[in-house]
């Protein structure tokens, strides 16, 4: 279970294949210096409302991973949450979509 901590002021516990697509985006967007809404549903533990915070390149933000090991990222996945943080509402945590199936080695034949 990874971290997000945005302005020192606010820490939200994450899986971290989910962080680690949250940091791939998140960059992509404040690399560029366009700042963007960051929207995620709460779990019961905290009300179970929503969280929006604003994310701009002037603040302070950091992940902190719990497992050594960077997560394996699905660019689906990726692409989905680009495109919610391109829109007015910003970047929205999406469910995973499945990954596209990878295509299978033509199988060889040989000739006995």
């Amino acid at each position: 279970m990874g971290t997000f901590t945005y302005n020192t002021g606010l820490k939200v516990d994450f899986d971290d294949r989910v962080l680690a697509h949250i940091q791939i985006v998140v960059g992509a967007k404040l690399r560029r210096g366009e700042p963007l809404y960051f929207s995620w549903r709460d779990d019961d533990g905290v009300g179970d409302g929503r969280t929006t915070v604003w994310l701009h390149p002037s603040m302070p933000l950091v992940y902190k991973y719990f497992g050594s090991k960077m997560p394996r990222i699905n660019p689906a996945w990726v692409e989905v949450l680009a495109e919610s943080a391109n829109t007015a509402g910003g970047l929205r945590l999406l469910p995973e979509p499945e990954a596209p199936p990878v295509a299978a080695s033509p199988m060889k034949v040989h000739a006995s």
